[in-house]
C-alpha cells in the first residue's frame, strides 16, 4: 500500500466509528471547551506511553484504539475551533458532522502530504514511541498556548497543533499494520 491509501483506510476506519457514535451518543462533544478536548488527548497519549512502556494492559483496550481516539478527538478539537465552544448544547445533525469530519481530515491531510514532499516520508523511519513523545510534546505546546489565551508570538497555532498530532497517530496506526487489518 501506498502513503494516500494507507492514510485513507485509517480515516475510513476513525471516521466510520465517529459517525457510528455521533449516532449513539449525539454531539455530547459541543460542551466540551478545548482545554478540556486537550486533556482528553492527554488521557490518551499518557496511557499509550504508559502502555509501551509497561507492555502489559490492565483494563484490555488496546494501543491502537487510543491512537484512533487521538485521531478522532484532534477532529473535534479542529471543528471546535471552528464551531466555537458557544452553543455547545446544541445537537448536530449527523450528516453535518460528517461533512465537517471530511474537511477538517481533508485539510489536515493535505497539510502532511506537503510536509511529506519536505520531509521525505521520515515518518516511516520513525519508531511508534517517538510518535508517541511527539504527541505528548504538541500537547504541553496546545496547553501553553491556551494557557496564553491562544496567543503565540512566533509560533504555530493550536489548529496546526491538533493536525500535526492526529498526522502522528495515523503514522502510528499505519506503522501498527492497522492500515491492512481495517
Amino acid at each position: 500500500m501506498n502513503t494516500t491509501e494507507e492514510y485513507n483506510a485509517v480515516i475510513d476506519y476513525c471516521k466510520n466509528l465517529f459517525i457510528k457514535k455521533t449516532k449513539d451518543y449525539g454531539t455530547a462533544w459541543r460542551v466540551m471547551r478545548l482545554s478540556s478536548i486537550t486533556d482528553q488527548l492527554y488521557i490518551k497519549a499518557k496511557r499509550i506511553r504508559t502502555l509501551e512502556i509497561k507492555q502489559v494492559s490492565k483494563v484490555g483496550d488496546d494501543i491502537a484504539g487510543e491512537f484512533v481516539a487521538i485521531v478522532n478527538y484532534c477532529v473535534i478539537a479542529l471543528m471546535q475551533l471552528e464551531l466555537g465552544e458557544e452553543g455547545g448544547e446544541e445537537n448536530l445533525n449527523p450528516a453535518f458532522v460528517e461533512q465537517k469530519y471530511t474537511e477538517k481530515v481533508n485539510e489536515t491531510r493535505d497539510l502532511m502530504f506537503a510536509k511529506n514532499h519536505d520531509y521525505g516520508e521520515a515518518w516511516r523511519d520513525m519508531r511508534v514511541s517517538s510518535m508517541t513523545d511527539m504527541i505528548l510534546m504538541k500537547l504541553h505546546r496546545v496547553k501553553q498556548i491556551e494557557n496564553n489565551n491562544g496567543k503565540t508570538l512566533v509560533s504555530e497555532g493550536l489548529a496546526a497543533n491538533y493536525q500535526d498530532m492526529l498526522n502522528y497517530a495515523v503514522f502510528a496506526l499505519i506503522k501498527l499494520g492497522f492500515a491492512e487489518k481495517k
